[in-house]
């Protein structure tokens, strides 16, 4: 299934939440997000953002939600604990967590391709790509 391309400005308030750039950034932070679910449909299904990790890989993680957009457009930010499923590769036994909050809608981040995100990344590692 591909990445949902629902895109929006970040208020204010929620850029305040992004973490500090780094060293090397230069800067401030992008004031726009994309939804990083898979792809959904509904008036009043909320788009999900992850703005910065908890204080631990396993506590909860700062989220940006929404609906709808324009003057419609409703959002909040959230903590929401990770989503607890796990995919095992029985051949190599290696295990991947989804990257998706907790009771996320549509499928698990292991079933969401991102064709902008494989572009860049090709882009940027030119010699792994299989053409060459």
């Amino acid at each position: 299934m591909l990445q949902c391309t629902a895109v929006t400005l970040l208020p204010p308030e929620a850029l305040l939440l992004l973490p500090s750039a780094g060293v090397d950034d230069s800067g401030d932070p992008e004031p726009y997000v994309l939804c990083e679910l898979g792809e959904h449909d509904g008036p009043h299904t909320e788009h999900a953002a992850f703005l910065r990790p908890g204080r631990t890989p396993d506590s909860a993680a700062q989220w940006f939600f929404w609906t709808g957009d324009g003057t419609e457009r409703a959002h909040r930010t959230d903590r929401a604990p990770w989503c607890p499923a796990l995919l095992r590769r029985l051949d190599t036994d290696v295990v991947r967590q989804c990257s998706f909050f907790d009771h996320h809608t549509a499928p698990h981040s292991w079933d969401v391709d991102d064709p902008l995100g494989d572009l860049v990344a090709e882009r940027l590692v030119p010699d792994d790509s299989p053409e060459g």
